[in-house]
């Protein structure tokens, strides 16, 4: 995924045709109903989060994710 100012991370499932969106606020969504016409524009983007505000924000319905959880890595003594 290219930069954004606004977009860190995207998946999306077209079988259920769902798309989930991570934000540099650290907030994760999944968008529901998304068609893959526009999931393939929104990859396609040369700006994520002009694409997301005019496209898929307030056009579909979505929920908030829980935030990721940070892996931390246990070093072996």
């Amino acid at each position: 995924m290219s930069a954004s100012s606004l977009i860190t991370g995207a998946q999306y499932w077209p079988d259920e045709r769902a798309l989930e969106l991570s934000f540099v606020s650290g907030r994760r969504y999944i968008y529901l109903g998304v068609p893959p016409l526009i999931a393939d524009g929104f990859a396609a983007a040369n700006s994520k989060g002009v694409f997301f505000n005019r496209r898929i924000k307030g056009r579909f319905t979505c929920h908030e994710l829980a935030p990721e959880r940070r892996r931390r890595q246990v070093a072996n003594d």
